[in-house]
């Protein structure tokens, strides 16, 4: 059998019979192993010039080493250099602080390379510049962008105005940037009014954020509950803010569709309050109720406090048993308040059953309940119970603070119990708790005229030890009973700490 010529029935797929053979540079394959090959020479440059430390000072064809670097691997596998070749050498140029050479890629960007310049290069280094305080620097290159056959987004717009929000004296730079992005064909969106209204909350200027919260809104975009929340409790940090103006941005937001939640209400009710505006915030804490919401313990217990620093007692007494109506649970904070109240009326008894009542619903009383309790029976002149509370306090095993101890002394020395005032004094001195000098001198005092002189010394240089200084009445005391004459250099120093 006779075969018919290969020319004829050859497979024409086969290297050896094909009429044009396919280069080894031309297929995807080597296409992506040349680039690939090209990265790794270029990640080995510039690791090997961190590792070393050395800042490369040779040019190669007028360019930077790392430039330079980059264009020879690439044209050694006969490839064009990528977007994501650049990407990393500006990433590796920026964190090892080559600065210099940023000016030199940019360039050949713009003028040797031919492909869509990614924005997302641009924006990696508006954010360095800007977080390096180099703000002019990142304006320069975002109205750049456009020559780097690269269109501009929304994106690289917010990430500039952002880092210009961040210090006020770029704030006024904000307007002018605005007006030359719609140049830009950039249109605004609902993101970019977001991030102003951030940036402005974050430097306090909450003004300016509801102007541009306004503008927002004229432009047809809804209203962001997000941006009216950061608002609101940015309007309440502001020191020079008064409560007819809080309530005039918490109106118009309302007007608006705005419905606040319960921290919102919660934000608006403690500036009001802190403002001795109580009538005012009990609207707020109505307002939350008749829009369906539920208000929680902590609006109920600032509100409540509020009421108490005005002396409105019957408002106080109206809103607890609100509170119990509406099955809240009162915590310690919101005990402390009511507590407060009956003791501001001089109802101390009540206060005392309100205490055992939290013990009983499993709501341990803190120091601050005790402190205000031992207050009111000082004031009172009831010191036998103020004795009894002061002992529970340790037995329950609540910490004693400074505070507390202040309040037992000065009731003692206030009742002329002494004794009692110079043992829990040197108690105060082991813990390293001083008395107010004017309590002090009291004591000493009090010791003096009694002719315990030696007592008086003894607890002065106890005092004394704990690096306490005594007021001028004491050395006044302790002078003129020392039992002899006084020279006349000690006349002088009594008649440096006599009143004149």
């Amino acid at each position: 059998m006779v075969r018919n010529p290969l020319s004829k029935t050859a497979n024409k797929y086969l290297r050896k019979f094909r009429k044009w053979p396919h280069s080894p540079y031309k297929t995807t394959w080597h296409h992506t192993f040349g680039e690939q090959q090209a990265m790794h020479i270029l990640k080995q440059a510039t690791f090997q010039m961190s590792s070393t430390q050395q800042q490369p000072q040779t040019q190669i064809n007028n360019n930077p080493f790392l430039l330079s670097t980059l264009i020879d691997s690439f044209k050694a596998y006969n490839t064009d250099p990528t977007p994501k070749a650049y990407y990393f050498l500006v990433k590796t140029i920026t964190n090892t602080s080559q600065l210099h050479e940023i000016p030199h890629i940019l360039n050949h960007l713009e003028h040797i390379e031919k492909f869509e310049t990614p924005e997302f290069i641009f924006c990696y280094l508006i954010r360095f510049y800007g977080l390096a305080d180099r703000v002019q620097d990142a304006v320069d290159l975002f109205f750049r962008i456009p020559r780097f056959r690269c269109t501009p987004t929304v994106y690289s717009l917010n990430l500039l105005l952002s880092l210009l929000c961040r210090k006020r004296e770029f704030l006024k730079m904000v307007p002018n940037i605005l007006l030359k992005s719609q140049h830009m064909k950039i249109r605004l969106e609902e993101s970019t009014f977001r991030v102003l209204v951030k940036a402005l909350c974050r430097i306090k200027r909450v003004d300016y954020a509801i102007k541009i919260m306004n503008c927002m809104i004229e432009d047809g975009y809804s209203l962001d509950d997000k941006i009216c929340s950061l608002i609101i409790s940015s309007l309440c940090e502001q020191e020079d803010l008064t409560s007819v103006e809080a309530l005039v941005v918490w109106g118009n937001m309302r007007k608006l569709g705005f419905c606040p939640g319960v921290m919102d209400c919660t934000n608006m009710i403690r500036f009001l309050v802190k403002e001795g505006k109580g009538k005012d915030a009990l609207e707020i804490l109505n307002q939350l109720k008749e829009d369906g919401i539920k208000p929680d313990i902590v609006c109920y217990t600032i509100v409540m406090s509020g009421f108490v620093k005005e002396d409105d007692y019957v408002k106080l007494d109206e809103l607890f048993d609100e509170i119990l109506v509406l099955g809240l649970v009162p915590d310690v904070y919101t005990y402390n308040v009511y507590i407060n109240g009956l003791c501001k009326q001089n109802n101390v008894d009540e206060a005392l059953k309100i205490v055992v009542s939290m013990e009983k619903l499993g709501c341990k009383p803190n120091v601050v309940t005790y402190n205000t309790l031992l207050g009111a029976l000082c004031m009172k002149g009831d010191l036998g119970k103020a004795k009894t509370v002061f002992k529970e306090i340790g037995l329950k095993g609540v910490e004693l603070n400074l505070h507390t101890y202040r309040i037992m002394l000065d009731g003692l020395v206030g009742k002329g119990e002494i004794g009692e005032a110079c043992v829990l004094l040197e108690e105060m001195s082991d813990k390293c708790f001083y008395p107010r000098s004017s309590t002090f001198d009291s004591i000493i005092l009090h010791l003096c005229q009694k002719g315990l002189i030696g007592d008086a010394t003894v607890l002065m240089n106890k005092i004394v030890a704990k690096s306490f200084v005594p007021g001028a009445k004491v050395w006044e005391a302790m002078l003129l009973n020392s039992g002899s004459e006084l020279t006349y250099s000690e006349t002088t120093f009594v008649g440096l700490f006599s009143p004149q």
